[in-house]
């Protein structure tokens, strides 16, 4: 896969966008389900690839069911021939057979790919194991066009705890010597009353400063950011412009009570 930092070509008036989510399947419509709902929410034709099935609660861990890579595959094969992306945003893999799988049919496709691992929710229930997030990194990293994110993640992967907007930049560079083009770090783990997230476009930093607001246990707002950057880079527009917009996004949907009411555009 090239390695995209923008959007997709320039479209016309007749031209449906259309995206491509990778993740597992939860019981309280999170995850794939949540990336589906906001690709259509922006007016994305969305296709989704099932990597595992999950009885993940918001509080407690669940059983799971990974999908095997005799299934992965070609399914992943399917939907890009059936529908091909203008991007894809890969989430949860649950095995290290499925990464490689992933990485091995994605490594052709060339439209942005933003990888969000979700191995450190807030909810504090982790879903992957560590074997399975280097080969997250290690396969996935080098091509993607941006990696998401929260300060949790970021401080694990950067190997020191992140205390201030210093230690994201520094954070963000450690991370995107993987190979992403772009590393964003979301700060809602922090405290303060405002949230503050980095993104590291290239060589430019670029500052978020937003208003904190009460999430609800479990409502997956990095996972929600993630596939609305997915979908804005769908629409053809910059990374910067894509994140900022989608950071706009979801302030209003949970405000707004997601996932009780449709997010708008």
């Amino acid at each position: 896969m090239a390695r995209i930092a923008g959007g997709a070509s320039k479209l016309t008036q007749m031209t449906v966008p259309t995206a491509l989510a990778i993740s597992a399947a939860d019981p309280g419509g999170g995850l794939l389900a949540a990336d589906l709902l906001v690709f259509e929410a922006l007016g994305i034709l969305g296709s989704g690839v099932v990597t595992a099935l999950t009885a993940h609660g918001i509080r407690q861990p669940g059983p799971a069911h990974d999908a095997p890579t005799a299934i992965l595959r070609p399914s992943l094969e399917s939907a890009l021939a059936t529908r091909p992306p203008f991007s894809v945003k890969v989430g949860v893999l649950t095995t290290v057979p499925a990464v490689r799988a992933v990485a091995k049919v994605l490594a052709s496709v060339a439209v942005p790919l933003v990888v969000d691992p979700g191995f450190g929710p807030r909810s504090g229930v982790r879903l992957l194991r560590s074997t399975v997030v280097e080969a997250v990194v290690r396969d996935l990293f080098p091509f993607a066009a941006l990696v998401t994110l929260n300060l949790l993640e970021a401080s694990a992967l950067a190997g020191f705890p992140i205390r201030n907007e210093a230690d994201t930049k520094t954070a963000a560079r450690r991370i995107q010597a993987f190979g992403p083009s772009a590393v964003l770090v979301t700060g809602g783990c922090a405290e303060g009353p405002n949230v503050v997230d980095g993104l590291l476009d290239g060589r430019t930093w670029h500052r978020f400063e937003s208003s904190r607001c009460d999430l609800p246990p479990g409502c997956g707002a990095g996972g929600l950011l993630s596939a609305a950057i997915t979908g804005w880079l769908a629409r053809g527009e910059t990374l910067p412009d894509a994140v900022s917009r989608s950071m706009a996004l979801v302030q209003l949907a949970l405000a707004a009570g997601w996932p009780a009411l449709p997010l708008r555009p």
